[in-house]
């Protein structure tokens, strides 16, 4: 039998504390951008151990929710509130802000967000995800897109955070990637929140479904594939989509 020459990465999120119960009330969240009503009036609770893939026809939809609570951009009106025994790691879409007006090798990009700052262990950790040698001394500015989100998957594992926000995931990853990551994010024991294209990563992942609709929400405990087949559901969904 010959022997596969694939590598994976290893990725595992490791939460630092368990969450307590109170862990997200969203109340009335509404945001316009250039004219257009993106989010109207969302308004859910997320509990510890929820892993949410949020739907919506429109990318933006799941982009700017996921924005909003990350803290990266406000929300017009409405509000968010945290669990004081959260913490909370975000991985956007358009990670290019991490990356653009910045000269540093991947060692030093690292660091900062790193709770042992020897470059033994930062190379170490680096190694686990496909980058050794001379490799981490290449100038982030330099990295190919896959490259990126590797560096931001490795971000989020130090971060220790107990909820996990990831916008796509999977964009950019090769085919081991997404495995490592896919099966990361089933052993997870905190919280997810994310949105997703790829139908076997949210049927894996997900443990409840909410669908962001221009005439308000369907928020079902459910895994994907079950979602997709309940009728009644669907067409609620065509209801309020039309």
């Amino acid at each position: 039998m010959q022997m596969s020459n694939r590598k994976y990465p290893f990725i595992e999120f490791k939460p630092e504390r368990e969450a307590g119960n109170n862990l997200l009330k969203v109340e009335n969240l509404s945001k316009t951008i250039e004219g257009v009503k993106v989010l109207d009036n969302v308004s859910f609770t997320i509990e510890t151990g929820d892993k949410v893939v949020f739907l919506a026809k429109n990318d933006l939809v799941k982009t700017t929710l996921l924005s909003i609570l990350a803290g990266e951009i406000e929300a017009d009106s409405g509000t968010y509130t945290w669990g004081v025994t959260t913490s909370q790691a975000y991985m956007p879409r358009d990670n290019s802000k991490y990356f653009n007006n910045t000269d540093v090798n991947l060692i030093d990009w690292l660091r900062p967000y790193s709770p042992d700052e020897h470059e033994a262990f930062i190379r170490g950790f680096l190694g686990r995800m496909l980058f050794s040698g001379d490799e981490t001394l290449k100038k982030v500015s330099v990295l190919s897109g896959g490259e990126k989100v590797r560096c931001m998957l490795s971000k989020l594992m130090l971060s220790g955070a107990n909820v996990l926000l990831f916008d796509n995931p999977s964009d950019h990853l090769d085919l081991e990637s997404i495995t490592s990551l896919n099966k990361a994010l089933i052993k997870f024991k905190g919280t997810i929140l994310f949105g997703a294209h790829d139908h076997e990563f949210i049927q894996t992942v997900a443990n409840r479904i909410i669908e962001i609709t221009p005439k308000g929400l369907v928020d079902k405990v459910t895994t994907y594939d079950e979602y997709l087949e309940d009728e009644t559901i669907q067409a609620r969904l065509d209801e309020m989509y039309n």
